[in-house]
Parts: C-alpha cells; structure tokens; sequence
C-alpha cells in the first residue's frame, strides 16, 4: 500500500500531475485512487467527469474523488455539534452565530485527513494519489496528526474530552445539558481516526511527498520551504516534477530570454533538490484534459517507471532536541570533515563541502537559535544549534 500526496504552489499543474500519475497507476494494474482535498476542487475538470465526495470509477482500476468537506463534517463532527448546540441554544446563542463558531480552523483539513485514512485502512486500494491543496494548507493538514494528538493525549484525558473542551462554556450555567454516551464515542472516533492517520502518514515506506514546481523564482523559493518543512514533520519526498519546461521546439527569438532565464532556474532545482529525482514536463501546446492526453503526459512524465512503487522518501533532515539545544542531522556521504564549512546568513543554513554549498531554508524555530557548532560522523553531519533567543533573554532577566 502506498499513498503519495502530490502538493505544490497554486497554479503549477498540480492536479494534472496527481491525475496522470493515479492513472499510469492504474494502468500497470495498481488498484488506485485520487483523492482531492483541495477544496477549490479541480480533479473532475481534469478527468473532464463529474465527481463527488464518494470515489467514482473512471478506469477498470481507477477511481476518483473530491472530498466534500462538508458531507466529512457532518460524518464525524455531527453528534458532537449537535450536544454543543444544545449547551449554546439552552445559554440563549443559537442560529448562524452558533453553527459559524462550532465550525473551527482546520476542521476542513482534519476530515480530509480522516477521509484519506478510512480510505487507506478499507483493503480496496494498492495505491492512494492524494491531490493536495496548495502547499501552505498542505502543511497544515500534515501537521495535523502530530498536533491534534498531542492535545487531546495530554489536555483531554479520553474519557472526557468533549466534556473539558466545553468547559468554558458550562461554567456559565448551571443545569446545563450534559453529553450522551454516543458523543464521547463519536469523539473517541475522531481521536482513533487521528492517531491512525499520524500512524500511516509519518510510515516513510507507506507515505511520501512529491512536489511540483514551475522553473520560476517564487515558486521554487517556496517549493524549498515546503521541502524543509515537511523534513521538520518527518514526512520524506519522492520526487520533484518540474513542469511546463520551454520545449526545444520553440525556437521564437521572443522566447530566447524567458529560455535563458528557465535554464538558469532548472539547475538550481537540480541543486536544491539534488538527493531525489527531478522529473521534467514540457510546456504541451494543448489543454492536457482527458484520460487520453492525461496519459500522454504520463508516458512522458515516467516514461517506463512504476508512477508510485518505483519512488523511495528521502528525508532532508531530522531534528533531534538535546536539552536546551537541537541537532539537525543530515546524511552527507563521501564527505571529509576538512571539507565541511557550516554557516548562517538570514533564514539560511550553508553548509559548504569542497567546492559544492548547499543551503536550506529554516523553519522558524531554528531561526531563533545560532549554530553552536557542527560535527561529521560515519557520513552524518550533525548541526548544534543553541538555545533560542527567546529562553536567552529569559534566563538573563
């Protein structure tokens, strides 16, 4: 079982390469499907089909679907929304202002995320494709599992989760209707639902990401982010596709300096994604809409490769704390401790090895840290980073 969440900057083609990749998929008889959580659903217009929230055959061995929140919301959250409206109908709020405020931040991404699982647990599938929102709501739906769990592992002890989560409220009020027996079994659902989405998504042998980029500045900066982050959640990536690459057919001198600036993008891709495989995607003179140009763009995209199997997670990083400080380790094999040259400019981390540097872009929590220091050992550098800027100022007050 594989699942790969294909995420990228709105308007790369990410869809286009989601759906030709479930398809090529389902064509080497992989029983497949593709999922869209992105909610500005785009999946049917790329299958030219009309799809719902419940997955719709398309091929022998492909089926698709754009997972309507709101059906997700009223499956999960229902029972639940349900008894709080009660408590705010019997406090004297009711109507729009109560059903907006029982709908929190991220409830969109969190039942996605149930959707994907339920789908990945039912046996039907040997391969998910996940068509991912843009890759800023990618992150967050990611981070999620890590998250939600913590909070309801250490704040809400299971047995009274939704009872504490109220508590706010119920203290306001004294009669106040108390929870039925099926709305902690509903919340025990979701709970379940999270940790067994945490489970199958942190799998690196199960879960991968691949990202599609366009050879233009804003969206390669931010395509170097997101591979950082999703290092940061111990999520690994499988693979770039560089899409919408000037054909060498195009030989219009308009298009020399826009050649020239694309060529110049292309190999800092190759630098800046150096350890896994850039897959590049002409610019295709015609709307690739269809399973027929879908697999056109397949064929030239994986030409003989598996779209799913054949790729492997490769994970940036990791972080590990040690007390007040973080290590960042990364693999650099062949690489002799004289030749390494480590560094901070900005929000970057440099490490120099000979004559090749390499920088990542580092998520917030390090930028407020300074290297402390760095060691190489059996082909792993490790990164010293000291405590924040934050905790200094505080132990110096």
């Amino acid at each position: 079982m594989r699942i790969v969440l294909v995420t990228g900057k709105g308007g790369v083609g990410k869809t286009t390469v989601a759906a030709a990749t479930a398809l090529a998929s389902a064509d080497l008889g992989h029983r497949t499907l593709v999922a869209s959580t992105d909610p500005a659903h785009s999946l049917g217009d790329a299958f030219a089909a009309r799809l719902g929230d419940e997955p719709t055959a398309l091929t022998e061995s492909l089926e698709a679907q754009q997972i309507d929140t709101q059906v997700q919301l009223e499956r999960h959250w229902g029972t639940i929304r349900d008894q709080l409206m009660d408590v705010f109908d019997w406090g004297g709020v009711g109507g729009l202002e109560a059903e907006e405020f029982l709908v929190f931040p991220g409830m969109d991404e969190l039942f996605a995320l149930l959707e994907v699982n339920r789908n990945a647990r039912s046996g039907r599938y040997d391969a998910i494709v996940v068509d991912c929102a843009p890759t800023a709501e990618t992150l967050r739906l990611l981070s999620l599992p890590e998250v939600l769990s913590w909070y309801f592992e250490r704040i809400m002890p299971a047995e009274r989760r939704i009872l504490r989560a109220a508590r706010p409220i119920l203290g306001r009020f004294t009669d106040i209707p108390l929870p039925e027996d099926e709305v902690f079994q509903a919340a025990q659902s979701v709970f379940a639902g999270i940790e067994q989405a945490k489970v199958l998504l942190g799998d690196p042998e199960v879960t991968t990401a691949r990202l599609v980029v366009n050879p233009e500045k804003m969206v390669i900066d931010e395509a170097r982010r997101t591979y950082t982050y999703l290092g940061l959640f111990s999520y690994g990536v499988d693979g770039v596709v560089v899409n919408r690459i000037l054909p060498d057919q195009v030989s219009d001198p308009y298009f020399s300096r826009w050649r020239e600036i694309q060529r110049a993008h292309l190999q800092t891709i190759d630098t800046a994604f150096s350890e896994v495989p850039r897959l590049r995607l002409r610019l295709f003179d015609d709307e690739m809409v269809g399973i027929d140009r879908l697999r056109l763009l397949a064929a030239e995209l994986y030409g003989d490769r598996d779209p799913v199997f054949d790729f492997r997670a490769h994970r940036l990083f990791r972080m590990v704390e040690a007390g007040d400080e973080v290590h960042v380790e990364m693999e650099v094999p062949f690489a002799d401790r004289e030749d390494i040259e480590v560094f901070m400019k900005g929000a970057e981390l440099y490490i120099e090895i000979g004559p090749y540097r390499r920088s990542l872009v580092l998520p917030d929590s390090l930028r407020q840290r300074q290297v402390a220091g760095a060691k190489l050992r059996d082909g792993v550098l490790t990164v010293r980073f000291g405590p924040s800027r934050r905790r200094r100022r505080r132990d110096s007050a």
